[in-house]
């Protein structure tokens, strides 16, 4: 036998020795395909996958690898998430879309999660009667008199905190399922803290600044993403005023890169998301901080796409003066409107906007440009589209109906107007005053036209 075939052979023996079982039965299921998926961070991955057989029988394996949870998915999409901790695993019941028929028969992880996940929604409802009644026996005049129903319901409160506490308390310290289950809870809970239980705001933020988003339990938890949208979610939604919700996400942001600076990967994954829910969300001073912070972080490796992105940070931030640009007038759309360079534009403000036929938003985009322009014009607003285009027709089809000058040079991503901005997606805009100097970087037409309104008068 060949060396490479020993090797290959005697790690496949080795995967099978270490290799834990997830069997059971799913007597609707008979003769469909059954796989197993797992979570890496914000990406899932295939683990396994049998057919179950003619009586509705299979037998599934993982690793200890895949430590953290996981999910089986049959030909109905509909998964039921189990947690991959090492042990044996079985279940039985009809079908996973009849998630009440499910039942764990082995796997003490599995039968705890089961088991908490059956009883804490009752008491996450129960909580909420009681918090409605201690508000309205406390601050309603027509009962605020009677203590003795109010002590009653603070009581029945604590007893039901404690009854959950007490249960993750009693699991095992080292077990995946005791760190999981409160993780849960935490990233569930958002919703009802910001409507209901706006008190627990400050312990809710602090939880969240304690994950650590290098802790493998997390990467393979499924929690990954959901973590990182409940936590900004509640922030900007916790009833602050927007500069207090910039310093809060500063803080957060700190918190969440701290434990990921000597994890690469990470650290590009996460920031990665990040920057794109704040630009999404149009938080752009948290945005700002963001990429100013990793950009400056020594020692720390940021994917070329990434650092491109954050680097429009650095050099095309608010208040920063931006490059001129120099055209050559045959490159234009409408001759008639060509301009030798960019800074012989007399307007008070101009609207630089990189695009493309190509982009689907924007051809939505600029055609609510070309309607608003004769407005913005009276203004003092010029608008200045940059195509980024390698096809002249694609080019002078896309522009004939746009009122304002419009040019591309036909490099693409490599137009030297293109690298000089740090742009990287379209569409793209910048609002420059008369100093070229950048006041706003918006995300969308009715941000430009917001702020038109609100700040420039007509001119005279």
């Amino acid at each position: 036998m060949k060396t490479g075939t020993t090797i290959a052979v005697l790690l496949f023996l080795y995967g099978q020795l270490n290799a834990q079982t997830i069997t059971g039965n799913l007597s609707q299921l008979a003769s469909q395909e059954l796989k197993l998926e797992g979570f890496n961070g914000l990406e899932t991955y295939p683990i396994a996958k049998a057919m179950i057989d003619d009586k509705g029988n299979f037998r599934l394996q993982y690793t200890k690898t895949d430590t953290g949870i996981g999910y089986l998915i049959s030909a109905d999409n509909k998964p039921l998430f189990i947690i991959l901790s090492g042990e044996d695993i079985a279940l039985q019941g009809e079908a996973l879309s009849y998630v009440e028929t499910i039942k764990i028969t082995k796997g003490f992880e599995n039968m705890a999660f089961e088991t908490y996940a059956s009883e804490h929604p009752k008491r996450e409802q129960a909580l909420s009667a009681w918090l409605y009644l201690e508000k309205m026996y406390a601050k309603d005049g027509f009962f605020n008199q009677q203590q003795v129903p109010l002590k009653a319901i603070q009581n029945e409160k604590q007893r039901i905190n404690q009854e959950d506490a007490n249960f993750l308390a009693e699991l095992p310290k080292e077990s995946y399922v005791r760190w999981f289950l409160p993780t849960r809870k935490l990233v569930s809970s958002v919703s009802t803290v910001a409507q209901y239980r706006t008190e627990e705001i400050p312990e809710t933020f602090a939880a969240f600044r304690n994950l650590d988003y290098s802790d493998q339990r997390l990467y393979k938890s499924g929690l990954f993403r959901d973590a990182i949208d409940s936590h900004f979610w509640l922030l900007e939604n916790s009833g602050r005023s927007l500069d207090s919700v910039f310093i809060e996400m500063k803080i957060s942001i700190d918190a969440m890169l701290k434990p990921l600076l000597k994890n690469n990967k990470k650290l590009n994954e996460v920031t990665n998301y990040v920057f794109t829910l704040l630009e999404r969300q149009s938080m752009f001073q948290a945005s700002e901080y963001l990429a100013l912070k990793v950009l400056n972080e020594e020692g720390c490796i940021i994917d070329s796409d990434l650092a491109k992105q954050l680097e429009t940070y650095r050099a095309m931030r608010k208040g920063s003066t931006a490059p001129d640009m120099v055209f050559n007038k045959a490159f234009f759309a409408k001759p008639a409107q060509a301009i030798a360079k960019l800074s012989d534009i007399k307007s008070d403000y101009t609207l630089v906007a990189f695009g493309a036929s190509w982009c689907p938003k924007c051809n939505e985009e600029f055609s609510e440009i070309a309607t608003f322009y004769n407005e913005w014009k009276a203004k003092g607003v010029e608008v200045v589209f940059i195509g980024l285009e390698d096809d002249r027709k694609s080019f002078t089809d896309f522009t004939v109906n746009f009122p304002f000058p419009s040019y591309s040079d036909l490099k693409k991503w490599e137009s030297k107007i293109a690298t000089d901005y740090y742009v990287f997606g379209t569409p793209t805009m910048f609002l420059l005053n008369n100093k070229r100097e950048i006041v706003l970087r918006p995300i969308s037409v009715k941000q430009v036209d917001t702020w038109i309104q609100s700040f420039v008068t007509d001119v005279k």
